[in-house]
């Protein structure tokens, strides 16, 4: 097995594909196979950044132009209805990524959805809050987002966990910086490392690993660079001044209100009692746990029932589905919701994921047009004549794609994509695989600016400016890629 941060051995040219057509005609082998790849990611950016182009309908083209380009036949690109043997690579593609991905993202997010709407956030918060007191408020509201971060979306925790930033905020009369920081960085260090959510899921799919691996690595190389990014919240919190932002006080007010009169039109009974802290981390640690002890149970055990069992309670299918009834029973009936209710919240909270989900399957063409057609191959023995580790290629890869184009989603699949040649060539394990998503992962956050929709939610919701957005959010986001990199690279040593 090649060692993973030394170069990897050039391997023999790849040969070309067996199609006719495209610029193979005018270019030879791989040096047309390379201008396909560079028009095609090129032409990606193009539809995002200056169309802006819908990142589902720039990546369904783009798969169709660079297929055509590097000389695939309409029926290996579509299958045709004549031939039912004809293999359609834009079908395996979207169906391969996605009858992985999309059962794991729907479970997640009605886990996030029922934690989120039973006041699980305030609990925790407000716990956190009273351990570490008001000194220590920072670190509680930095621990609140990295575990109520794992089962919610980015945005919806910055929604959710916002008026208790503003709160602590104002009885300090300290900087709002000190608080919002270190909850960001929770929120965005689980977005970006953890499953169910779908970077590091996708990017699982894509590259064949367990989702066990994924989170045991998303957790050790994700903690130490949330730690960084905590030391830098509390110093640059000191050096600049953001008063708590009185219209979005009232208007996070207003947005509850409506929330909970939405709840009891659509029969969703208010809560009346705190849920306790302990069925909440319960909840949220129930299928992280359980996945884990299936992943290494093929390693510490040998066949057996016991082993079938642990592996069948911690497939992720299954283990989801486990917390969601969990959630259901314990945050819903047992505190007097009707099966109405948690049928209305499950069903809302599955709106936002379709974009997502094709999202996501757009990148799974995307990755078997590359392949289908050689230009992954040609991609692939490039790099290994670069000489740069595939680790540290698939972090530079990830962060030019989003410093490019905002989206890290499009950042993480585009570049599992690319990348995937490059792993197939090794006899790479799965833990060192699962440091590549890391890497990965870790550059989809980089430097995150204005064409991030995440930067523009920060400004407004904290009440930044624009400039003190790109010295604190900007910087902050940065610190969290690049510590996170280290880490992975480092370990990558060793695996």
């Amino acid at each position: 097995m090649p060692h993973p941060l030394l170069p990897l051995a050039a391997s023999a040219p790849a040969e070309t594909p067996p199609h006719t057509g495209g610029l193979l005609l005018l270019l030879d082998g791989s040096a047309g196979l390379l201008t396909v790849a560079a028009i095609g990611i090129a032409l990606l950016l193009f539809l995002i950044i200056k169309v802006r182009l819908q990142p589902f309908v720039a990546l369904l083209g783009v798969s169709i132009a660079v297929g055509l380009m590097a000389g695939l036949s309409v029926t290996e690109l579509f299958g045709t209805v004549q031939r039912s043997d004809a293999v359609s690579t834009i079908e395996s593609g979207m169906g391969g990524i996605l009858g992985h991905v999309a059962i794991i993202i729907g479970l997640g997010t009605m886990l996030g959805a029922i934690l989120e709407v039973s006041g699980g956030a305030e609990v925790l918060a407000g716990r956190l809050l009273g351990m570490f007191g008001e000194k220590r408020a920072p670190l509680a509201m930095g621990l609140t987002g990295l575990i109520f971060g794992i089962p919610v979306f980015f945005d919806v925790g910055i929604f959710v966990l916002a008026p208790i930033v503003y709160a602590a905020a104002k009885r300090s009369g300290k900087s709002i910086l000190l608080y919002c920081l270190p909850l960001l960085a929770g929120l965005s260090v689980t977005h970006a490392f953890l499953p169910p959510h779908p970077g590091p899921v996708a990017a699982a799919g894509l590259l064949h690993v367990d989702l066990g691996w994924v989170i045991l690595m998303g957790i050790v190389c994700g903690l130490p660079a949330v730690a960084a990014a905590w030391v830098f919240s509390a110093w640059i919190g000191k050096r600049i001044f953001v008063a708590v932002p009185q219209d979005m006080v009232e208007a996070a007010q207003e947005a509850k209100d409506a929330v909970a009169a939405e709840q009891r039109a659509s029969g969703v009974e208010p809560r009346e009692a705190p849920v306790p802290l302990g069925t909440v981390l319960g909840i949220i640690g129930t299928p992280l746990i359980l996945i884990l002890a299936a992943t290494f149970s093929s390693i510490a055990l040998d066949e057996s029932t016991l082993r079938s069992v642990i592996e069948f309670f911690g497939h992720p299918f299954v283990a989801l589905t486990l917390a969601l009834f969990l959630a259901y029973y314990l945050l819903g009936i047992r505190r007097g919701w009707s099966r109405k209710s948690l049928e209305t919240v499950s069903t809302s909270s599955l709106k936002p994921v379709g974009n997502i989900l094709l999202v996501v399957g757009a990148g799974g063409v995307f990755g078997a047009v590359l392949k289908a057609s050689g230009v992954a191959q040609a991609l692939s023995d490039t790099f290994n004549d670069v000489g740069l580790p595939v680790i540290v290629l698939s972090y530079l890869i990830s962060v030019v794609l989003r410093v490019a184009q905002g989206s890290a989603t499009v950042a993480i699949v585009t570049t599992a994509g690319i990348v995937a040649p490059l792993l197939a060539e090794g006899d790479h394990s799965q833990a060192f695989v699962a440091l590549v998503i890391m890497a990965i992962s870790a550059g989809s956050i980089f430097a995150s600016h204005v064409n991030d929709g995440g930067f523009w939610m920060v400004a407004k919701y904290f009440g930044i400016s624009e400039r003190d957005t790109l010295k604190t959010w900007t910087v902050l986001e940065s610190v969290l890629s690049v510590a996170g990199f280290v880490v992975a690279a480092a370990l990558s040593l060793v695996v």
